[in-house]
């Protein structure tokens, strides 16, 4: 078992240098798919670093373009849940309701009484936020914040 972690290591230490991909994060895919554009190449790099673990490895120890120091904050939360789950949201948001909506308010920080104002602002600004069929995640958070920074009774939940 050492010896296979240790071969592991040697092997994906090339890899430490790279920056994770904005959209789909750090792991082996990230590093498969650099420089490649497009949904496809995103959805693969996507699935090959959420489905094989290698995120853990590259996070604990610093490589895979992944760096285990930061801080988890609202906004790292609310964008990896809008990085998972775009298609589905951008379903919930154009209809002002769903359960990804529901996620998105409560990873948002969203209050109670505040979420149907929430809702039907995000509806209503749907256009907004997901401009373009090949929007970026970053894009979609950004937007969305930009529009609850706007709007005089959801501006204290903007995320710094």
């Amino acid at each position: 078992m050492k010896k296979l972690f240790v071969a592991a290591t040697i092997t994906l230490l090339p890899f430490a240098s790279a920056m994770a991909d904005q959209d789909i994060g750090c792991g082996l895919g990230s590093q498969l798919f650099a420089g490649k554009e497009g949904k496809v190449v995103k959805v693969l790099g996507a699935t090959t670093n959420g489905t094989s673990g290698n995120q853990t490895f590259g996070i604990t120890f610093g490589t895979l373009g992944c760096d285990g120091t930061g801080t988890v904050t609202a906004s790292t939360k609310v964008a990896q849940f809008i990085d998972g789950n775009m298609e589905q949201l951008a379903r919930d948001v154009s209809r002002g309701e769903g359960e990804f909506l529901e996620t998105l308010t409560e990873a948002w920080g969203i209050n109670e009484q505040d979420k149907v104002a929430f809702n039907m602002l995000v509806q209503a600004k749907f256009s907004e936020v997901f401009t373009s069929e090949n929007v970026t995640s970053q894009v979609v958070l950004e937007n969305l914040n930009s529009i609850i920074a706007s709007d005089s009774t959801l501006t204290s939940y903007t995320l710094s």
